[in-house]
């Protein structure tokens, strides 16, 4: 299942894509309160940008003025709206989103797509391993992607090591959907319960929420734990609400591929202009064929790699690496500049380390901070000393590390109403 125009030349996939803009342009001049002012506060005539290089004419969008101007982003009227998600807030206020019946049908063409690339086919059964309700777009997506490829779902939901092991033996998926992490509370149930790894159904997990590769491509710590001890492929992929769009890893895993009938990819600089080829930079996006709330230059804020190189599974579309950090957690540390995942992935070489949360605040002085709560097996000075070295020989300086217990930790990353565990709080102004 790959669309002729993933397999196209690249200059037929740009051309392809600048009739898709210049449809969407006209659509949002149109129909979106939003860009009507902003092309008329910019003096843009819309009509007159007929190519991607075209696009720096319009500023980008941000995440501020959605939350600003929330509704003013919809173009059809309220009861073409079906459906309605919001964002998870983790960065700010939760911004809603509204679906129209077509927007469902292109969101669920999407994750068919994606669930293909990765190898899933019409005849594999998977287990979704997040929720579906709680206005939450991506198990929704999971769903009606699911039911668009053809393959069988089972709807278990999020957590409880029990139910989903009595669901794998029962109903022997092919594939998981989950968060990385609780694979590894799966790993644990099992050798509690005497379950072998080695002989179930489950060949591969799609693996949402957080990254599995280095930039390289090559496992990183965290999944390196997990396939040590199950034998299963693992395929990241990379979405958000905003998007309506995933960047799903095809069976190379190099990278989550582009699908241009859906989304327009640019990566730029703190300035604005685009980063040179091989350059790290902030993805903005432009959705293509979205109808109640489409984005026009949507800064993600997510810092990551383009790969334009043909792929060995035939696509010929743009791939992006791992998201290395967001812009606003970028971080100057006794000199040295960090991002989170960073020290995420040190953290995560520890089996004694059984939860943590980074705190990222500035002195009096303006610069930043950083704390490392950690709940670990024990608490003892040595094993201390030992995380410590670690993570000076990964990440050249040593933050603040402290110990916690493990029921005042998950009270901080799971405040009422948090649907995610916040692994990271940046307090800084």
């Amino acid at each position: 299942m790959i669309p002729n125009i993933e397999k196209a030349l690249p200059e037929e996939i740009k051309k392809f894509q600048e009739e898709k803009l210049r449809e969407t342009l006209a659509y949002v001049s149109v129909h979106s309160p939003y860009y009507k002012r902003l092309f008329s506060e910019h003096t843009i005539d819309p009509s007159k940008i007929t190519c991607l290089e075209d696009l720096k004419q319009i500023p980008p969008t941000t995440k501020a003025d959605i939350q600003k101007y929330n509704d003013d982003f919809i173009c059809v009227p309220k009861e073409q709206l079906i459906d309605y998600v919001t964002t998870s807030g983790t960065l700010g206020d939760p911004v809603t989103f509204a679906l129209t019946d077509k927007d469902l049908e292109r969101l669920a063409y999407n994750e068919a797509l994606s669930f293909a690339c990765s190898g899933v086919r019409s005849n594999h059964v998977l287990q979704l391993m997040t929720t579906i309700d709680r206005r939450f777009m991506a198990g929704l997506a999971y769903f009606l992607g699911a039911r668009k490829l053809g393959a069988g779902i089972v709807r278990v939901g999020a957590g409880v090591p029990e139910l989903q092991w009595d669901s794998i033996l029962k109903f022997k998926p092919d594939y998981l959907i989950a968060v990385p992490s609780f694979l590894l509370k799966l790993i644990d149930y099992a050798k509690a319960n005497a379950i072998d790894l080695s002989s179930v159904s489950v060949k591969g997990a799609i693996c949402i929420g957080e990254p599995v590769r280095h930039e390289d491509f090559s496992l990183n710590t965290l999944s390196q734990k997990i396939t040590d001890q199950w034998p299963i492929q693992l395929y990241s992929t990379y979405a958000s609400t905003e998007m309506n769009t995933a960047f799903a890893e095809c069976e190379a895993q190099q990278g989550g591929h582009l699908h241009p009938e859906l989304i327009i990819a640019e990566l730029l600089d703190e300035n604005d202009e685009e980063v040179s080829s091989g350059e790290i930079g902030e993805l903005v996006i432009t959705t293509l064929g979205v109808e109640g709330m489409p984005l026009v230059r949507f800064k993600t804020g997510d810092m990551v790699r383009a790969h334009k190189e043909p792929c060995s599974c035939g696509r010929n579309t743009l791939r992006l690496g791992p998201v290395v950090g967001r812009k606003n957690h970028m971080i100057k540390y006794k000199g040295t500049t960090l991002y989170p995942q960073a020290m995420y992935n040190a953290l995560n070489g520890f089996h004694e380390i059984k939860n943590y949360q980074i705190e990222i605040s500035s002195n009096v002085l303006g610069t930043d901070e950083i704390l490392i709560r950690i709940v670990a097996e024990n608490d003892s000075e040595k094993l201390l000393h030992v995380i410590k070295d670690h993570i000076r020989a990964k990440l050249r300086v040593t933050p603040k590390l402290e110990f916690i217990d493990a029921e005042t930790l998950v009270k901080l990353q799971l405040p009422e109403g948090q649907r995610k565990p916040i692994l990271l709080v940046d307090k800084r102004q």
